[in-house]
């Protein structure tokens, strides 16, 4: 009877250990949507800095210092609403173009927030910003978000937000 239980116990143990064990050679893959602008390149989702929280700029604009922010992004919802994208740094707004690709952070997903495309023309200055663009997005889950701001195809800024319902 002794050696049974301390055979239990022996195997409860090698199970409980091998049960919390991790295996570190497994990786995500991140897959990008194919109707994704072909100049966004997955290693700019690796690159992501989540402890660079956006900050409150101004009144209720949202962003990064002398970069980029978003008013409206102050009241998160997970229903259309809209922005208005300001950034700082554009020489010539009107012959600029903005993509935004969002991407979930928890469930490691890329998608179109734009609610009319993946870009948007810039207009010019506004709110002490040098472009600016009005837009209309959905987020479609909450949670913790990266903007991946484009202009002109290059990677330009990112946004990181919490979104919430």
């Amino acid at each position: 009877m002794k050696l049974k239980s301390m055979v239990v116990v022996f195997l409860s143990i090698i199970f409980l250990v091998a049960g919390c064990s991790t295996n570190e050679n497994v990786t995500s893959e991140l897959t990008l949507p194919e109707d994704t602008p072909e100049f966004v390149k997955e290693s700019d989702f690796e690159k992501i800095d989540w402890d660079k929280k956006a900050v409150k700029l101004q009144d209720n604009m949202i962003g990064n210092e002398n970069k980029s922010g978003v008013i409206g992004v102050d009241q998160p919802s997970l229903s259309v609403q809209k922005w208005m994208w300001h950034l700082w740094g554009i020489e010539n707004p009107s012959a600029t173009q903005l993509t935004v690709v969002g991407f979930h952070r928890e469930t490691g997903t890329v998608h179109q927030i734009l609610t009319t495309g993946w870009t948007i023309d810039l207009a010019g200055e506004n709110n002490g910003a040098d472009a600016h663009a009005p837009s209309s997005v959905k987020i479609p889950i909450a949670g913790e978000w990266a903007l991946l701001l484009y202009t002109n195809e290059v990677l330009f800024d990112e946004l990181v937000y919490e979104i919430t319902e």
